[in-house]
């Protein structure tokens, strides 16, 4: 196996790592690690969606007991009634807006420069507080 490739998928998986709990974007991170590392190709694109899978899987992991009470008192428990409408009122906005402008969205923001500019524009627009 390639030592460099090897290397570059171990640095972007501690960026992955220390970014997906923090309130930060660990896909704009990983988006500039990998362009800063050359691992902006398929297989890099590849490896991203893998690693990202894996930190989504470990989010259901750590709340399978949440969602297993909520699945099961579904249609007899009002919290789990609301907290399954927080959930659909959270996904459906932002699934049908993806499948809208999932093209657009990929060719303009997910490239180094607009993640870059949205990084600054989030420390200045923080800062106003």
């Amino acid at each position: 196996m390639d030592a460099i490739l090897l290397l570059k998928a171990l640095v972007l998986g501690i960026v992955e790592g220390l970014t997906e709990f923090l309130p930060i974007s660990s896909t704009g991170h990983l988006i500039l690690a990998g362009d800063l590392l050359g691992f902006n190709d398929a297989k890099g694109k590849i490896f991203e969606i893998v690693i990202q899978t894996g930190a989504m899987l470990a989010v259901v992991w750590e709340f399978r007991s949440r969602f297993t009470h909520v699945l099961a008192r579904l249609l007899v428990e009002r919290e789990a009634q609301r907290f399954a409408l927080n959930v659909a009122v959270a996904f459906v906005p932002a699934a049908v807006l993806g499948l809208l402008f999932g093209s657009a969205i990929k060719a303009n923001l997910f490239r180094p420069v607009p993640v870059a500019i949205a990084f600054i524009a989030g420390v200045l627009l923080s800062r106003r507080k």
